[in-house]
């Protein structure tokens, strides 16, 4: 058996990949793991391969073989680059995922295929709590090409190509290492950078209601993921992921509380009207009873997200 993972060079995808070597992960104790990216892997295991190869490149279908029994689709072009390179997201997010379905399609097994959306599908006049069903209307080019992308999934789904669940993320924080081009980098960048005693700004108002969810959850969500049954998705197989709902201004005040006044002080608010235009149209809270019971899982607080982060920068 094999597991296929594109955006396995990522900080999510390598983290995918170490959860799926861990016997508790309920793979195969011989299944291969195989990375797909545009850089290595940075998880070096005899059973993971990686291809530093694109979702458009015509070598993608020769490593779709025919034992690959489940394929996570983390890659993307994400949200600030999307929306200024229009062509490139559309060519990776959309075109790039149809490319991949096919390939699994060739295979005529359908494959379980795990796709990482995002809550930025969304947009519009939301409710504060966004019922199960809520109508999507994105307003950015990333929402619309992972919206795009996501009906795909469903639709080679209902064909029975593959085994699709479309697993609408909530954003990931606290991410390690350096901001990246999403718009949402922020939501890391206000805890990171005071943690490592680097001043860093607050682009959105303090009462912006962000919805997320740690690494750690992400990633136990996503390999459970591959284990949900079909028959439990029904004809609905997307799913928005639990997550917690708190402002940027809650945010600090957790980190004050685990770090101290001294800390949340190296945060200065400015306002950043392109990224606030986006970041502002996203839901702030979900109805999650749906994948709560289907096995999904949710952080405590936002104190146990940001005391998480903290302890894994000890462990380094």
């Amino acid at each position: 058996m094999t597991v296929l993972v594109t955006g396995g060079a990522g900080f999510l995808g390598a983290q995918l990949i170490a959860s799926l070597l861990d016997p508790a992960s309920a793979l195969p104790p011989g299944a291969r793991i195989v990375s797909v990216d545009l850089a290595p892997c940075p998880v070096d295991h005899p059973r993971v391969t990686s291809h530093v190869v694109s979702l458009l490149d015509p070598e993608l279908d020769a490593l779709v073989t025919g034992d690959v029994r489940v394929v996570f689709h983390l890659a993307a072009v994400v949200s600030g680059q999307a929306e200024a390179e229009f062509d490139l997201g559309m060519r990776v997010n959309v075109d790039g995922t149809r490319r991949l379905l096919e390939a699994c399609r060739r295979r005529g097994h359908a494959p379980r295929f795990v796709f990482a959306s995002t809550i930025a599908v969304f947009g519009g006049v939301l409710p504060p709590l966004v019922p199960d069903d809520w109508i999507v209307a994105p307003e950015s080019s990333y929402g619309a090409g992972r919206l795009m992308a996501g009906t795909l999934v469903a639709e080679y789904t209902r064909r029975w190509f593959v085994d699709g669940i479309v697993c609408r993320l909530p954003s990931v924080a606290i991410r390690p290492g350096r901001p990246n081009t999403a718009v949402s980098s922020f939501v890391s960048g206000i805890v990171r950078e005071p943690l490592a005693g680097v001043d860093t700004v607050l682009p959105v108002p303090p009462d912006t209601r962000i919805w997320l969810c740690s690494p750690a959850t992400a990633v136990r969500n996503l390999v459970h993921a591959a284990k949900v049954p079909a028959a439990a998705l029904g004809r609905r197989p997307v799913l928005n992921l639990p997550g917690i709902s708190v402002t940027a201004a809650g945010m600090l005040d957790s980190l004050e509380r685990v770090a101290g006044p001294e800390v949340r002080a190296r945060v200065r608010h400015e306002p950043d009207p392109r990224i606030m235009a986006i970041v502002r149209t996203w839901p702030g809270a979900f109805e999650v009873e749906r994948p709560l019971h289907l096995g999904f899982t949710v952080d405590a607080n936002i104190d146990a997200v940001i005391g998480e982060y903290i302890r894994s920068r000890a462990a380094l």
